[in-house]
C-alpha cells in the first residue's frame, strides 16, 4: 500500500510542457491514485472539523466552526462546498455542532446524527431570533451498527465522554481503514478493539497533567477534564501505544491538543518516546492536527 501526505496547493495552475492544469483536475488524477484521504480542517477547543474524502464520496466528521469559515477553509483546501456529500456527528458540544444547521442548510446535504444527541442539540440550539431549530435532513443512526455513505462504510462506536451519545468513528474504503477518536476520558476495551487495523488514526492528545493542574482553569474545569468522561492526556495516550496499540498506522494524528494545557512538543515527543518503545510493523509518522488552519491531506 502506498501513502502520500501533500501540503496543500489549492489556487494555482500547474504546468507540464505547453498545458496548463487546473488544480481541479490534479484532484481528479488524484482521485484515481488513492482510495481515500483525510484532511483536518480544525481540531481543538475553538472548533472541530475533519474531512474524509474517497474516489467519489466526501464526509465532513463535525461541524464545529461557523459556516463561512468552514467554506473557507474548504476552499483553502482546493475542495468545493458542493461536492460534500453528508456530515457526521460525534457529540452535541459546540466546539463540534457550532456551524452545522447553517452549514446543512446552505450545502443541502444529510446530517447523520443519533437520535439522543438530535434530541439535546434540538434542546440546546437557537437561531439568531432565539427560537429553537431542526435539522431538514436527518439520518439517524446507532452506535455499533455500521451505515454506508457512497463508496465509505462508516463503524460508529460508543466513547466515555460528557455528552448525551458521543461516538467515535471507523471509515473503510477498499480494504483501506481511517480512525477518528476524541472527546473521551480513557480508552476502554471496546474504542481499542475499534481502533485496531487502521492504517491512518486520528485520536486525541488533548493535555498535559502537569500544564492542567497549574494552569488557569478553574478547579472544578480541570477536575472535569482529567476524569474518565473527559478528554486523554498525553500520558494516557502514551500508555495505550506502549501496552494496546497494533502499530500498523503509517500515520498517527495527535488531535484536540489543548491551547491552554498542552504543547505540540510536549505531545509530540510524549507519543514519540511510546512509539519508539513499541515495535510496530511499519515506519510511522507523526502528525499534530491543528487549530488555526487546515492540515495538509493524508492519502492511502
Amino acid at each position: 500500500m502506498h501513502l502520500s501526505y501533500s501540503d496543500p496547493e489549492t489556487s494555482r495552475e500547474f504546468h507540464s510542457g505547453n498545458d496548463f492544469v487546473t488544480p481541479a483536475a490534479v484532484r481528479m488524477n488524484l482521485c484515481c491514485m488513492f482510495m481515500v484521504s483525510i484532511r483536518v480542517l480544525a481540531s481543538g477547543s475553538k472548533g472541530n472539523c475533519t474531512l474524509v474524502a474517497s474516489a467519489t464520496t466526501r464526509l465532513l466528521i463535525d461541524a464545529g466552526l461557523s459556516c463561512r469559515e468552514l467554506l473557507r477553509r474548504l476552499a483553502l483546501c482546493g475542495e468545493e462546498a458542493a461536492s460534500v456529500d453528508a456530515i457526521l456527528i460525534t457529540h452535541e458540544h459546540a466546539d463540534h455542532i457550532a456551524g452545522l444547521r447553517v452549514l446543512a442548510r446552505r450545502l443541502k446535504i444529510p446530517v447523520y446524527i443519533t437520535a439522543a444527541t438530535y434530541q439535546e442539540y434540538q434542546r440546546c440550539a437557537r437561531d439568531a431570533a432565539g427560537q429553537r431549530v431542526s435539522l431538514d435532513r436527518r439520518e439517524v443512526f446507532q452506535s455499533g451498527r455500521s451505515f454506508q455513505v457512497g463508496d465509505i462504510s462508516v463503524m460508529p462506536f460508543t466513547i466515555p465522554h460528557d455528552a448525551v451519545d458521543p461516538v467515535g468513528f471507523t471509515f473503510c474504503v477498499e480494504g483501506s481503514k481511517l480512525g477518528i477518536c476524541t472527546d473521551l476520558g480513557y480508552l476502554p476495551a471496546s474504542v481499542r478493539d475499534q481502533l485496531r487495523g487502521c492504517q491512518v488514526l486520528m485520536i486525541e492528545s488533548n493535555h498535559d497533567l502537569e500544564l492542567l493542574r497549574g494552569g488557569p482553569y478553574p478547579w472544578s474545569v480541570k477536575q472535569r477534564v482529567m476524569s474518565r468522561v473527559g478528554h486523554l492526556s498525553n500520558d494516557a495516550l502514551a500508555d495505550f501505544l506502549t501496552t494496546d496499540y497494533d502499530g500498523v498506522a503509517e500515520f498517527l494524528i495527535l488531535a484536540h491538543l489543548s491551547e491552554q494545557n498542552n504543547h505540540p512538543e510536549i505531545a509530540r515527543m510524549t507519543a514519540e518516546r511510546a512509539l519508539g518503545a513499541q515495535p510496530s510493523l511499519f515506519h510511522q509518522r507523526l502528525l499534530l492536527a491543528p487549530q488555526h488552519e487546515p492540515s495538509a491531506a493524508v492519502r492511502l
